[in-house]
């Protein structure tokens, strides 16, 4: 009975455990372009490898929940507005990413 009560507490908490994203070893060449494009102009204020923020959100399992950080809905428009027109601290990269840039960038995000 006790073991249940800390689950069910857990679980009202959000705590939760997310299986492991995609092994690098198995990136197509576009999620490896998309890979760069995240070192180049994400990776200074999002971790890839956890939930944990740095200057903004971790990304770790970005696809596999129901929601973002922010609450809306987690799908590949709502992903592309945020970073193509920013949100709050997050500056717009609609001026920077290419569309294949942006592809590719979505394509790896859909790996963590």
């Amino acid at each position: 009975m006790r073991r249940f009560l800390s689950f069910g507490l857990l679980a009202m908490l959000g705590c939760h455990h997310l299986a492991p994203g995609k092994p690098e070893s198995q990136f197509t060449p576009q999620e490896r372009a998309g890979e760069r494009e995240f070192v180049t102009h994400c990776s200074t204020c999002h971790y890839a490898d956890t939930e944990k923020g740095l200057n903004g959100p971790g990304l770790e399992g970005l696809f596999r929940k129901r929601y973002l950080p922010s609450g809306m809905v987690a799908n590949d428009a709502r992903v592309s507005a945020v970073i193509l027109r920013g949100r709050n601290m997050m500056p717009a990269m609609g001026n920077t990413l290419s569309d294949q840039q942006l592809a590719d960038l979505l394509a790896y995000l859909h790996t963590l």
